[in-house]
């Protein structure tokens, strides 16, 4: 059978349309002899060229599958949204996939204590759980052996994203599962027979042997990473149905073993106090782990792989354009700079040059000027210094295909002109870059590593902001550790920097709030209002700390306000009616702790009509005080 089918194509060599056909009005060239011989025999000779290989003679083809090359773009397209997705996203996803697989043991059960174990019969209903997740798209730790290992083995993604990837998965698997168990176990979902049945289908894993269980394990991983090539393969809904059906029907058959299945199998066990869990894990969740995984990658992602052509990826990569992590970051991932490479970077790593580096990443080079003003102006205080506007485009897809990378880079790099023509007089050298990704915040955070900046100057809003992208869940993980600079981020469109409130309670977030002042009144001429908020009684108190801070940084003309109220919150509301900005310091807890852990801006931004200025500098607070203010 051949791979393609031949389409006639209509004859269209009959007289011209009445209408709108041959011009009559000149007349027609007598025809030559020999040129109408010449040409009918090389129409001959090129039909029977064709015949001989195999192709038809006449008309046009149309391919009925893709090609390997075809399938592995497929695979890298999605596996590119999957490793960047957010934690919570691949957890509820594989919770979700836990619950299905539930329900391809209750069927198997039940059918299996319906038909006294019946071979085939008890195995009808046993893929319905499979197509569930797949056609559904939900996270499943077996299918994963393929599109995130595909990316992994391309040098796009780093084997500890990979890692993490799996672990969140398989968590969410293993969680889903085990609630189905427990539904299955006490919610008295079984009668009798059907429970007695249960037992012992999982008694049969129990008792089979280690290395058994690991063999016949790679066959299930083998099946179920095949599943997803052939899925990625077919162009219609009912061909994947049928795939898959007929896939994981092979796995009850052949007495394999799926980790999903065998784990909830195990749980049902344990909590019907026939197994101990430390014996369920080691001696049969274990070894079939293992060989879904081996047997997933080794017998089908990495056989796939070198099947493929060297130009599998290039339209993935945008026509060639290199998207590869070095050695060391493939292997140590974000300790060693990127774990996952955008789908355009147009920037270069930076060379440490002893300039103050400012980083300006912008969703939005229209409305987002001020950001690079404030950059230049910031930037200019320190001397040699480099001002880095990067238009990051935090895409949910992307349609990879010819010309594409041209349009986008060519559009971004004449909005950037736009946005850095009105600073480039500024005594600092200002670059540009282009950044295309399924992330959005983790591109400002590795990017800040990797430029080794010193300062970023970003914007945050509801809308078109980084911060509002559904992935900035993913800055909670860098909340883990330090850092990578200090951190200026605006909250509003607009930025006066006429009237300038600062409040403070001292700390070094406070410490860069006064930097900027300082900055502000020098480049702007820019009015300064010291804030602090003391209680009740302690003004005398609260004056002199504020006399003494604005003494330390170099703020002494500033004036000077003390509200004993004690609630910072409306003190400030209350004092920004006057003023056109707000530098805020973070607190002990975090702003970024607090943009990212709630769903609207900290309380006291949405209490003020002028725009806000949060300040926040590294520090040495760990992922649990960041979040709840402790140390």
């Amino acid at each position: 059978m051949s791979d393609s089918d031949p389409v006639e194509e209509p004859d269209r060599s009959g007289p011209p349309d009445a209408a709108g056909g041959s011009d009559s009005s000149e007349p027609s060239p007598r025809p030559d002899p020999e040129r109408a011989r010449s040409s009918e025999e090389g129409t001959v000779r090129d039909a029977v060229e064709r015949s001989r290989s195999g192709a038809p003679a006449v008309g046009a083809v149309v391919r009925d599958r893709f090609s390997s090359d075809e399938v592995f773009q497929r695979i890298v397209a999605v596996a590119d949204e999957e490793i960047t997705s957010g934690g919570r996203e691949l957890f509820f996803s594989g919770l979700a996939a836990g619950f299905a697989i539930s329900i391809t043991f209750l069927l198997y059960v039940s059918l299996y204590a319906s038909t006294d174990g019946h071979p085939i019969l008890s195995a009808l209903l046993y893929p319905l759980g499979f197509v569930y997740i797949i056609i559904g798209g939900y996270q499943l730790y077996t299918e994963n052996t393929l599109p995130p290992v595909a990316l992994t083995l391309e040098r796009l993604a780093s084997v500890p994203a990979l890692l993490r990837h799996w672990l969140i998965v398989l968590a969410g698997n293993f969680a889903g599962g085990a609630v189905g168990a427990a539904v299955l176990t006490w919610g008295g979902v079984f009668d009798e027979p059907t429970a007695a049945a249960a037992t012992s289908i999982a008694e049969h894993g129990i008792e089979t042997a280690w290395w058994s269980l690991f063999f016949k394990a790679a066959f299930a991983g083998l099946i179920v990473a095949g599943v997803v090539w052939m899925v990625y393969a077919s162009r219609d809904t009912i061909s994947r149905i049928v795939v898959v059906y007929m896939a994981f029907l092979a796995i009850p058959v052949g007495n394999l073993f799926h980790v999903v299945v065998s784990f909830t199998e195990m749980l049902y066990l344990v909590f019907a106090g026939a197994l101990s869990p430390l014996v369920g894990l080691t001696e049969f969740v274990l070894p079939v782990l293992l060989g879904n995984t081996i047997g997933g990658i080794l017998l089908v992602t990495v056989v796939n792989y070198y099947q493929t052509s060297e130009h599998r990826l290039a339209s993935a990569r945008f026509e060639g354009v290199d998207r590869r992590l070095s050695v060391q970051e493939w292997v140590m991932g974000s300790a060693a700079g990127r774990s996952y490479v955008p789908l355009i970077d147009t920037g270069e790593t930076s060379v440490p040059d002893g300039r103050y580096r400012v980083l300006v990443p912008i969703s939005n080079p229209r409305t987002e000027a001020g950001l690079v003003e404030l950059a230049a102006a910031v930037a200019a205080q320190h001397g040699p210094a480099v001002v880095h506007v990067a238009h990051v485009v935090q895409v949910p897809d992307v349609k990879y295909g010819t010309g594409q990378r041209d349009r986008i880079v060519a559009e971004s790099e004449r909005l950037l002109s736009e946005v850095t023509g009105p600073v480039e007089d500024r005594e600092v050298d200002v670059e540009t870059s282009t950044v295309v990704s399924h992330r959005s915040v983790e591109e400002v955070f590795e990017a800040a590593d990797r430029e080794d900046a010193d300062l970023v100057v970003m914007g945050w809003g509801r809308d078109d902001q980084l911060w509002g992208s559904p992935r900035a869940e993913g800055v909670v993980e860098e909340l883990t550790s330090r850092l990578p600079c200090d951190f200026l981020v605006l909250e509003g469109s607009e930025l006066d920097t006429s009237r300038i409130l600062l409040p403070t309670a001292g700390g070094p977030d406070s410490e860069l709030s006064a930097e900027v002042a300082r900055t502000l009144r020098s480049a702007a001429g820019s009015a300064v209002t010291l804030l602090y908020v003391a209680e009740e009684g302690e003004r005398e108190a609260g004056e002199a700390f504020l006399e003494e801070w604005a003494d330390d940084h170099d703020l002494a003309d500033a004036e000077i306000v003390v509200d004993d109220s004690g609630d910072v919150e409306r003190a400030i509301a209350r004092e920004a009616e006057a003023h056109t900005l707000v530098l805020l310091g973070a607190t002990e807890r975090g702003f970024l702790a607090r943009l990212v852990s709630e769903s609207v801006h900290p309380a006291v931004v949405s209490g003020v009509d002028c725009s806000v200025l949060l300040a926040e500098r590294p520090g040495n607070r760990g992922l649990f005080a960041r979040l709840f203010g402790r140390r």
